[in-house]
């Protein structure tokens, strides 16, 4: 079924889309609501692309399990693990070594990048979120926390440890070299928007010259932060190289991350009364990437400059974890200026990235899709600023697809019944 020349799957997923902006109180129902309702289009009319009603959703879904698994594991872990480094004492000891004046917040966005680059977007975002509440005295703008999830975002862009975006990538075949020139946009992008977001929580709160006095590190805790964050790596270094054909068989990085957790319990146990939150923020982005997964590829447009640079501002609004999902399906682009476009691009909204979501899990405030565009302009100049920059120096170098079997059946494989095969 079409609504002028759109296949109804868009649609829907469009419309699920807006009732995540428009009611962002509910953001988890929505997602729900619209999982179920596309579920049941796609099971009466088009079916999958791997058959038709119930059996084609089960080999479906047999075919997605290991990523929706391995996300859900990074985001629970990831949660924990941040709250871990929050009870450290770290964030409370920084104020010694961070500028009194706005170059304080600023330093702090640039510690949040380097972080991201191997800890992970959420964990970066959340560490940062909580360093920024004990720094700021739990006065934090919002034009500010647009800049932590920026700071996050970019990087992580250009590397397949720091962001979800990137580690779907490597688990589907991406080569981690072909991300890593993100970073030259990425670093510009900080900068831009790293500035403006700094001075806006001068003038609203500025920082806290002095650590308080009793504050000390909890050097345990570290330990075990450094230990998961170990583990994490060690795995993906092993998967991708040793068992790279079996790196979609089974959910290995969220398996090793919560391994090290509990792995740890004897030493610190974790806050496990935040999983409860967690696991609502991260059944909203499965649901997305669930939908996402279903969607007909063959649809879209082809890969080129102009697509993805305009991918950067839809991932703003359609979440960058099934946007990535699509675009490993699709095929052809270049990773590395896609990885920085849907990354630092989902940052434009609040909900535009995991990063995001999570944040604003910690400040609620975040929750405003009118305040974040309003005292977080200085993303979207950034973005536009880190984009050109990337292209100037770089250019555009699209990757052959990495699946050539999965690129040949996503562009030819619709199920035969299905009213969009009639319209090719």
């Amino acid at each position: 079924m079409m609504v002028m020349g759109i296949p109804m799957d868009f649609v829907l997923f469009a419309a699920t889309l807006l009732g995540v902006a428009l009611f962002h109180r509910h953001t988890l129902g929505v997602a729900l609501a619209g999982l179920v309702t596309i579920t049941a289009y796609k099971l009466a009319f088009t079916g999958f692309r791997s058959g038709p009603g119930l059996q084609g959703l089960a080999l479906h879904m047999a075919h997605e399990w290991v990523i929706l698994t391995n996300l859900l594991g990074l985001l629970l872990g990831f949660a924990l693990l941040s709250r871990h480094f929050e009870d450290s004492g770290v964030p409370r000891v920084l104020p010694r070594y961070l500028p009194d004046d706005w170059k304080g917040g600023f330093v702090l966005l640039l510690m949040v990048f380097v972080l991201s680059s191997f800890l992970d977007n959420i964990a970066a975002a959340m560490i940062g979120g909580a360093i920024a509440h004990a720094v700021f005295r739990g006065r934090v703008h919002v034009g500010y926390l647009a800049g932590i999830v920026a700071a996050s975002n970019a990087g992580g862009s250009g590397s397949v440890l720091g962001d979800t975006t990137t580690t779907m990538m490597w688990i589907d075949g991406v080569d981690p070299l072909d991300v890593l020139h993100a970073y030259v946009a990425a670093a510009v992008a900080v900068v831009v928007c790293g500035i403006p977001a700094a001075l806006q929580q001068h003038r609203f709160s500025p920082i806290l010259k002095d650590a308080p006095r009793h504050a000390h590190i909890d050097w345990p805790r570290v330990g075990i932060v450094g230990f998961i964050l170990v583990a994490a790596l060690a795995t993906n270094v092993l998967v991708n190289t040793r068992f790279s054909g079996h790196a979609d068989s089974f959910p290995f990085l969220g398996t090793a991350v919560w391994g090290a957790l509990l792995l740890s319990v004897p030493v610190r146990a974790p806050h496990w009364r935040l999983l409860p939150e967690a696991f609502r923020g991260s059944v909203f982005l499965l649901s997305l990437l669930t939908i996402a997964s279903m969607m007909p590829v063959e649809h879209l447009p082809p890969a080129s400059l102009l697509a993805t640079f305009g991918l950067g501002f839809v991932s703003a609004v359609f979440d960058n974890i099934p946007l990535t999902a699509l675009a490993l399906k699709q095929g052809g682009y270049d990773w590395g200026v896609l990885a920085y476009a849907v990354g630092f691009g989902g940052s434009m909204i609040w909900f535009g990235s995991s990063a995001g979501v999570a944040l604003s899990n910690l400040y609620p405030q975040a929750r405003s899709v009118g305040q974040w565009l309003r005292h977080g302009w200085h993303v979207v100049l950034a973005y536009i600023a880190g984009f050109a920059v990337l292209l100037g120096t770089l250019g555009w170098h699209p990757h052959e697809p990495h699946k050539p079997a999965d690129a040949q059946n996503a562009a030819t494989s619709v199920h035969p019944s299905s009213p969009s095969s009639e319209a090719q």
